[in-house]
């Protein structure tokens, strides 16, 4: 049952990869996988079989998420993007008190902690604010060398929650490129851009978890802003008619499957 739910959360995951303004991380933490993935990519040789009936589903997902699913995710976003946008949401909104309960399970709560928090959201604000005046870049002409620095910069967006690797990918001017290269398969953009992804995965890896093991509920708190901060790039525009009620609707689908 886990290796089935863990398939379908890497689904998402893979579609937050290329989503404009989601986060693959917020989506790791939101499914409570955030920590587990940490721990089983870094330590992948302490249990190899236990760590590959983990990650494999969530791989698997992952890949079918970003050539598959994206694609009626982004039908969705165009055709019913209020709706779409609320039940995002909702499930981000509903994930919040169970990450301030992990925030606090290890250290006892400070009052500081909440400038943490605080620091990420504006952060978070700011992404907002990049995200609405990126213009695409249109080229695919593009340096082998120069996209191996673009992949280990999009492993930022892709292991911190809350910072959205399609924004990177905008400010290095890829981001078109990208998404006509996974759509055609175009390997010559793609496998430069995974040898950096990989790269920079590891390295940032092992820097969070690092101020995990030392920092935890600061991390914990810096990772909630983040994630509030995230909100505000998919938030809604609500209209005062039936689709804004419906729209509502969408938005209690995170918690009513949280209650469940």
């Amino acid at each position: 049952m886990n290796i089935i739910s863990n398939f379908i959360k890497g689904i998402a995951i893979g579609a937050g990869a290329i989503l404009p303004g989601i986060s693959s991380g917020v989506l790791c933490v939101v499914f409570g996988l955030y920590e587990t993935l940490l721990d089983s990519v870094l330590g992948f040789f302490k249990n190899v079989k236990k760590n590959i009936i983990f990650l494999l589903p969530i791989l698997l997902g992952s890949i079918l998420g970003v050539f598959v699913f994206s694609k009626l995710l982004n039908f969705l976003l165009y055709y019913y993007p209020t709706q779409t946008k609320s039940t995002f949401v909702g499930f981000i909104l509903t994930s919040i008190p169970s990450l301030i309960k992990d925030a606090n399970k290890k250290q006892k709560f400070r009052l500081r902690y909440v400038l943490y928090m605080i620091c990420a959201f504006i952060l978070g604000i700011f992404t907002v604010f990049l995200e609405k005046n990126l213009s695409i870049n249109s080229g695919s002409s593009f340096n082998y060398f120069y996209l191996i620095i673009c992949g280990f910069c999009m492993s930022i967006g892709v292991i911190v929650p809350g910072v959205s690797s399609t924004i990177i990918l905008m400010l290095l001017g890829v981001y078109s490129a990208y998404l006509t290269s996974i759509a055609n398969l175009y390997l010559p953009i793609l496998v430069p851009l995974a040898i950096g992804l990989i790269i920079g995965s590891f390295v940032f890896m092992k820097l969070t978890k690092y101020f995990l093991n030392n920092y935890y509920s600061q991390t914990f708190y810096t990772i909630i802003g983040f994630t509030l901060g995230s909100i505000l790039v998919i938030w809604p525009d609500f209209t005062p008619d039936f689709k804004g009620l419906f729209s509502f609707l969408c938005m209690m689908i995170g918690p009513i499957f949280s209650f469940l």
